[in-house]
């Protein structure tokens, strides 16, 4: 009695504005939303500083995990009505695998992983949380973990979560598309959905689904352009790192800011993956750090001392953001010269600190990457092909082969 009445507690149903009711399809699913770890999600916003430039985006990690989630239950339910082979302890270890898939990303999403962490990505991270979890969990996670590394006997399980076509991006791009009002990125996950199939154990669109793959890789190079590539949130994540980059070096030539306890663990040494592998407790002061410490700190910064971490924090705080200007060719080098010469005369900086306030490099867009990961169609006779040879329209050709831009951002001195 005691064991149905933890169950009958433990299947909530979650009102998503996205995708509608979403019900917790299992108890160790309620138990893990409910962990520390996952309830962090709350506390990171989905598109770090895209808020400044689409007010709306301010949906959380903790929004996209929950529906990518129900995606992945979706899925696999029609899978299942197709005669595919997945068990309930199959179904259970993927939805964990999605569920958890981006339990390891940091304050603002992607930026840390460019200035307080040493190039450490998001998924090993995630893989850390999830086998530190799955200790406290007494080893019910394996499966689950198994799938996201992709070392699971059925590779088409690994695919819902990580693939050219997963419940990773079904979801996110409608989710972005909501919040931000970029019309262009909605897609139609039911109908995609609706054409999943398994062949030779890899996931495949059935041939009248394939105007819908269409659909969904031009929404995704538009969302690129419009919303991930935005130059305004390529400026304010540069003025973001450039912040992050001074407190640690300022950390390192002995001032001691302003940041909570566990932030400050990240900004006074270099952190390397081994660090997180070896010891227990920096893995859970990056389990205490979310987008609040860093808002924190930067309102602090703005009266610090230092006037190069003074002005960046009062720029962003302000929004008043770097200008960001991008071409299709690259930038001279006498306008980079001429730009970093005015920076350092006017800041009354030296030359070697202008990398604070400028960056040019390279963005790079690939809607549809046929070469690693493919979206392959099952034609009616039963052939498997690329889409890109599949498809009847051009673009997606065109698409497969990644767009280059070039972009210089840099502080107003004006």
């Amino acid at each position: 009695m005691k064991l149905h009445s933890s169950t009958h507690n433990k299947r909530k149903i979650i009102n998503d504005p996205v995708h509608g009711f979403i019900t917790i399809p299992d108890e160790l699913i309620f138990d893990l939303i409910e962990h520390p770890f996952f309830q962090r999600l709350r506390r990171i916003k989905q598109l770090g500083l895209s808020h400044l430039v689409y007010p709306g985006a301010n949906h959380t990690r903790f929004h996209h995990a929950l529906g990518a989630m129900y995606l992945m239950v979706e899925a696999i339910d029609v899978l299942r009505s197709k005669g595919v082979d997945i068990s309930d302890e199959e179904k259970l270890g993927a939805t964990i695998a999605i569920l958890l898939h981006d339990i390891g990303h940091g304050p603002f999403s992607h930026t840390l992983e460019h200035s307080i962490l040493n190039e450490i990505h998001h998924e090993e991270v995630s893989l850390l949380f999830m086998q530190r979890m799955n200790e406290e969990f007494n080893g019910r996670l394996d499966m689950g973990i198994a799938i996201f590394e992709d070392t699971y006997q059925k590779p088409f399980l690994h695919q819902l979560v990580s693939g050219q076509l997963d419940m990773d991006r079904l979801d996110y791009l409608q989710r972005d598309s909501y919040f931000t009002g970029v019309s262009e990125g909605v897609v139609g996950s039911d109908r995609i959905i609706a054409m999943l199939y398994v062949s030779n154990n890899n996931l495949v669109i059935e041939e009248k689904g394939i105007y819908s793959i269409e659909n969904f890789i031009g929404a995704r190079r538009i969302m690129y352009w419009q919303v991930y590539m935005h130059k305004t949130v390529v400026s304010s994540e540069f003025m973001l790192t450039s912040i992050l980059k001074r407190a640690k070096y300022l950390f390192k030539q002995g001032m001691d800011l302003f940041a909570s306890p566990s932030l400050k663990v990240f900004l006074k040494e270099d952190v390397q993956f081994d660090s997180f592998k070896q010891n227990e407790q920096m893995l859970l002061n990056f389990a205490l750090i979310d987008d609040s410490d860093i808002s924190s700190s930067i309102k602090v910064w703005q009266f610090c001392e230092d006037k190069i971490l003074s002005k960046l924090c009062k720029d962003l705080a302000s929004r008043h953001l770097f200008k960001t200007s991008i071409s299709n060719k690259p930038f001279s080098a006498q306008k980079v010269s001429d730009i970093k010469d005015n920076i350092q005369t006017k800041l009354g900086i030296t030359a070697e600190e202008t990398h604070y306030f400028f960056k040019s490099e390279k963005l790079v867009n690939s809607a549809y990457d046929g070469k690693h990961k493919q979206i392959n169609i099952k034609l009616r006779n039963g052939d498997i092909l690329d889409l890109a040879k599949a498809s009847d329209n051009l673009n997606i050709a065109a698409l497969s082969t990644p767009v280059e831009k070039f972009y210089i951002s840099y502080t107003k001195t004006d």
